[in-house]
C-alpha cells in the first residue's frame, strides 16, 4: 500500500506543536477590517487550538 499523500491546503492551514497539539489562525481578519473594533482584530491576531472532534480528520489530512 502507498503512503498516505499530505493535503498540501491543510498542510498551510494547521501547524502541529511540540506538544502534538495542532493550532490554526482565526478566521474574518482577511478583509472588511473598518467596521470591526480594534480589540475584536487584536482577538483575532492569536491562533486558535483545533477542536478535539475536528482533530482526528485534520491529522488524517496532515498524514500525521
Amino acid at each position: 500500500m502507498p503512503k498516505m499523500k499530505t493535503n498540501r491546503s491543510a498542510a498551510k492551514r494547521f501547524k502541529v506543536t511540540g506538544s502534538g497539539a495542532l493550532v490554526r489562525r482565526c478566521s474574518h481578519k482577511s478583509h472588511i477590517l473598518t467596521k470591526k473594533s480594534s480589540k475584536r482584530k487584536r482577538g483575532l491576531r492569536q491562533v486558535s487550538l483545533v477542536d478535539h472532534r475536528d482533530e482526528g480528520r485534520m491529522r488524517k489530512l496532515l498524514g500525521t
